[in-house]
């Protein structure tokens, strides 16, 4: 069975536009994910990025408009500039990696759960009630975001050096063997490679 390591993050734009798009392509190949929610202000910081908010203006004007097209393309609503974002995404990784570990409910539903939170219904995802909801809509008790806090820290900061020996540098980031595929727009690069046919 073919394993798909994921790096996202819950803040980021890109992770919720990726939508459920990973999940359907991984169940055609009958694919195993590993969920790695990660910090990705700290990894633009290992792996020389930068973050959002100081790159240059050309880069920037961009971003915001390739996030309005992408968005578009897939009939996606978002909101290019949330009110509640920038915002701490350590509180929800923690629930995700909780959620990972209960494994009673749907994973993948929980991510974009969360991310559609941010980016489409003006939610803060680092609110307790905002996470215990999407926990409950993905099928997880949603006492599960007060449990394995501690558990969670130290898996979130590991996701982070996984990702940095694993050759990631942004978010999503999937992972197959050795072959590394960035961004939303390339889950259909990854469907062609899991088919053998990149």
């Amino acid at each position: 069975m073919p394993r798909i390591d994921y790096y996202f993050a819950t803040v980021s734009p890109y992770t919720y536009l990726a939508g459920t798009r990973l999940e359907e392509v991984a169940a055609k190949h009958g694919a195993e994910i590993a969920y790695k929610p990660l910090d990705v202000i700290a990894l633009f910081g290992r792996t020389g990025g930068t973050p959002p908010g100081q790159r240059h203006e050309n880069h920037q004007v961009w971003r915001l408009q390739e996030m309005r097209r992408q968005a578009k393309k897939l009939g996606m609503p978002i909101n290019l500039k949330p009110a509640h974002w920038p915002t701490n995404p350590a509180p929800s990784s923690y629930a995700v990696i909780a959620a990972i570990h209960d494994g009673s409910g749907d994973v993948g539903a929980l991510v974009h759960g969360l991310c559609r939170a941010c980016w489409a219904e003006e939610c803060d995802i680092a609110q307790d009630d905002v996470i215990r909801d999407c926990l409950s809509a993905a099928g997880f008790d949603p006492a599960l975001s007060d449990k394995g806090m501690l558990a969670g820290a130290e898996e979130y900061a590991r996701n982070l050096e996984e990702a940095v020996a694993a050759g990631a540098f942004g978010a999503p980031f999937y992972v197959v063997g050795d072959e590394r595929f960035w961004g939303q727009d390339r889950i259909a690069d990854l469907d062609l490679h899991l088919a053998g046919d990149l």
